[in-house]
This record gives structure tokens, sequence and C-alpha cells, in this order.
């Protein structure tokens, strides 16, 4: 029997090798080059080339042409003929353009129902039977021309304004680029208004003044009139060009606020199913390890609030692809998984328009931290969904009236992305990275869940919790995933994120906008 030289490492100990067919590993930490790897059975490895931590590097040789794994699933060909022991990136891995097989409904799931009763959290309910899990005041525009007077009205109401009134969570102004020059027929100017639409019916605002200029294409009433608004949302209108310009309008607009908040102050919360829960699921600046850790443990975390009744939104299609046969094996009829399918195929389209391709994908800091291929970045994105069925497909922006987990058609944008899921009546975002992120998405608070340690670490003060203990061995992908959805319940209670702590969310609210603009 051969002994193993002294400085060979266990694979467990220095990578993760996800699925017995995956042709390569992830890197636990920076690995050099001559590192020995111990396969097993005797079996070593030496490491052609450092290996930055969660990259990929080659168990077997793989011909030029050939498919590599990972996750048990395609994540490209070989460019060149690879190595035992190689980097496996972008210099030597491109993309897969073999057909998916698209089953319908093939791999669905039955959720178990948790034992003991159902969790609550503490929500404002609201009169049309839907709960807010914060209390905010919206300062809504028709159009760009009165976004600065919306951002001096919502200044007003910065740093000590609101002690008085704490169960007012703020205030604060919605402003956009669009709102004139618009075709009200085209697809851009109906996913404007879906939009609007969405945030001036969310639950988690109280009050509503709305302030336009006075001539443009979108009227303040058409944002407010027969959109399934809570009957006890507080509502005022107004023009520029009506109150008499810019300064009067800011006058005149504080006290309208100022008159809403002793009304809105009242207002308490309550214990309430989770049930009624709407989580956002999205992710930006993504790692080697968002399919690893944060990702899938969200997953665990989506599948308990669907197992209870809740409703959980998965979103971005340009980073679904490659993945989406996964998803529509899970669609509870064919014609769900088909409306996926349709979508993937209008963003094809989308991209060639603009002299690109959906392949285009990740970003260079996606690549950075690992990710090579879109199939890769999908096939990690696509975990924050967990097991559950897929109940429905919306286009951007639309209401989500169906429970269970569905799919939002959004841009991979994190902002664009999540103004959507938002618009749509998600209550609560979690939001995973892997390389760092500050967003924020008022008026609904949004979780970050950091991929790995060395970016918690590095960004704790924009980071609520770190989901890289998975990878290094002192928690379990159950157990993250049991503490997410505990924390969900917490910050639905009022409990605040990181991001809400430092005022984060206002200007990322960003709508989709595309289409004729005359």
């Amino acid at each position: 029997m051969t002994s193993l030289a002294p400085s060979a490492l266990p694979l467990g100990e220095v990578a993760l090798h996800l699925d017995p067919h995956d042709e390569v590993a992830v890197a636990l930490r920076a690995l050099d080059a001559g590192t020995v790897i111990e396969l097993g059975g005797g079996t070593q490895i030496t490491l052609a080339t450092d290996i930055p931590r969660s990259h990929k590097f080659a168990l077997v040789p793989i011909a030029a042409g050939e498919q590599l794994h990972k996750y048990g699933q395609s994540i490209g060909r070989a460019t060149a003929a690879i190595a035992t022991g190689d980097h496996v990136h972008s210099h030597n891995l491109g993309m897969d353009d073999t057909d998916r097989q698209h089953e319908f409904g093939t791999a669905r799931t039955t959720l178990a129902m948790p034992d003991g009763p159902i969790p609550t959290f503490r929500g404002y309910p609201r009169a049309n039977g839907k709960t807010g899990t914060r209390n905010y005041i919206g300062i809504l525009t028709s159009v760009n021309c009165s976004a600065t007077a919306a951002n001096l009205i919502a200044d007003a109401f910065r740093g000590f304004a609101l002690d008085e009134f704490e169960n007012v969570d703020g205030v604060m102004a919605l402003t956009h680029q669009s709102g004139c020059g618009l075709v009200p027929t085209s697809e851009g100017a109906q996913t404007l208004m879906r939009t609007l639409h969405g945030y001036a019916r969310h639950p988690n605002f109280g009050g509503l003044l709305v302030v336009g200029l006075g001539c443009e294409m979108v009227p303040v009433e058409s944002l407010v009139t027969d959109q399934d608004i809570p009957d006890d949302t507080l509502i005022s209108t107004m023009n520029i060009q009506g109150e008499g310009g810019v300064r009067a309008t800011v006058k005149e607009g504080i006290a309208r606020i100022r008159a809403m908040l002793p009304e809105l102050n009242k207002r308490q919360r309550v214990a309430t199913p989770v049930s009624e829960l709407v989580l956002g699921l999205n992710c930006g600046g993504s790692d080697g390890f968002s399919g690893i850790t944060a990702n899938p443990a969200l997953g665990v975390a989506s599948d308990r609030l669907v197992a209870w009744g809740g409703t959980s939104i998965l979103a971005e299609t340009p980073e679904v692809f490659g993945a989406e046969h996964l998803l529509t094996r899970r669609a509870v009829t064919p014609a769900v998984g088909q409306k996926l399918l349709d979508r993937i195929e209008w963003w094809e389209g989308y991209a060639a328009q603009g002299g690109g391709s959906l392949d285009n994908n990740p970003s260079p800091g996606n690549k950075a931290g690992g990710l090579t291929t879109i199939l890769e970045k999908s096939l990690g994105a696509v975990a924050k969904g967990g097991r559950a069925d897929l109940s429905a497909v919306y286009e951007y922006a639309e209401p989500v009236t169906e429970r269970g987990f569905v799919f939002m058609d959004t841009p991979g944008y994190d902002p664009v992305s999540v103004t959507g899921i938002v618009a749509g009546g998600a209550t609560v975002v979690c939001f995973t990275t892997g390389r760092g992120s500050v967003f924020g998405a008022k008026p609904t608070p949004s979780i970050k869940l950091a991929t790995n340690t060395e970016t918690y670490e590095r960004m704790s003060d924009d980071m609520d919790l770190n989901a890289g203990r998975i990878v290094d061995g002192t928690a379990s992908l159950a157990e993250v995933g049991d503490e997410i959805f505990e924390l969900i319940i917490r910050v639905a209670s009022g409990e605040q994120t990181v991001s809400e702590e430092l005022g984060i969310g206002q200007e990322e609210f960003v709508p989709w906008q595309f289409g004729t603009v005359t």
C-alpha cells in the first residue's frame, strides 16, 4: 500500500465536491500551486496553479468540447483541454448550448406541514385584507418633473422630525425618470403604470402624497383611482402648476403630510399568521459560494414559509436562464411552465436587439468570485426558491395573487428587479450576496445574507446574517435556513435591518424603463 505524501490534504478539508458526477470541486480557501490533494482510495492530484477561494479546479482530465458539471448539472463545455488539478474558469470553460429538456410538473413536491402552531409576526392590518410590515408615508411622483419637489418634501421629515410618531416608520419619495413622452399603450408605459400602481396599493404605505407637474401624460389621479388601494390609506394629490411652483408645492406638501401623522401614529401592530407574509428573493454580487450557502439556506426558509401558506417570489429572469428546466419541472400546470419559457424567449429576443445574448452574464465581479458561465450562476440562483411547486409566473410588477412559490419576470439588475417584486406585493425581501452589497428596498425591509464569512466580517455593518458558516463547518444548511426564517419573522415584526438603520432604500426605487419615448 502506497503511503500518502506528508503534504497531501484530504479533499473535504480544502474543497467541496458537490455531486458525485461533478468533474470539479470548489476551493474552500485560497490554495497554492503544488498543493497535493487526496481524493480517496489512494488517488491524489496536484494543483497546477493557484486556486482562489470559491473557484473551481478539475478532479479529472476533461477534453476540449466536453461538458463540465457542478451541482450534477452542466455548467458549460471545455474550450481547451483541462488537466487534473487545473484551475477551471473563463480561460478554459465556455457556454453549453445543448438544448435542455423542459418537462412540466415532473418534479413536484408536497411540502410537509411543520410541527406546532402556525408562527405569527406582528404586522399592520390593512382594510383590504393585506398586512403590512412597515407603516410609511410615500410621496409618489407621476413624472420626473416633480421629483425634486418630492425629495424636498421628504427631506423635511428626516432626523428628529418623526420622533413623536413612533409608529410611523418614515416618509419617503418615490421618484423616477419617466412619466411623459410615453406612448400610453406601449409595453414600457404599461410597465411603468403597473409599478406605480403596485407601490400605491402596497400595504407598507399607510399614507400617500401623489405629486405631479400638471401637464404630464400620467396624471396624478390615475395613480390612485380604481387600484384596490386599502380604504384606510390616507391619500392626497397635488400638482406643481396648480400650487404655484416648487416652493409653494413643498410648503403645502409638508403641511399635508404633517396632517396625516397623528392618524397614522394611532395604528398598532397585531399578531398575524406568517401565511400573510409575501417574501421577495433576490441576489446580487454573487460568488462561487452563493449556490452552496446563502441561496439554498434561503430556499429552506422559503419552503417553510410556503408550507405555512405564505408566498415567496423568485425573480431575475436572465439569471435563471440555463436552469429554467429545474423550475418547469416544478410547475403546477403546463401553462405555468410554458409562461416561464415564453418570458425567457422574450428575453433572448430583447438581448439580441441590443447586440447581446443572455450568456453575456456573469458580471466581472461574479467572475472574480468564481462564477464562470450563466449556467453556473443560474443553477445557484434558483436554489433561493427551495423545493416548493411553482404556482404561478407573473410579468414585471404584476400583483401577486397566488399563494405559494411564484416567479416574477424581472431584469437581473438589483434595484430594477426588487422594485418589480415590491410592486407585486413583497412585504419582506431577502437579498443574498457574495461579493458584498449595500442594497435597501423601502418601504419593504431588505435582509442581506452573506454567502461567506470573509465578506460578512469585512462588511459587517451592511450584512444581517452570515451564511458562510455553512462552508466553515460551524452551522448546517438547515440550521442557517431556520435562522433566516426566524429573522424574517423578527424583521416583519419591526426589527430594523442594517440597511434600514443606515436609511438605505429610497434611491433604490428604479422602475424598469424601455420602449419608445417621444
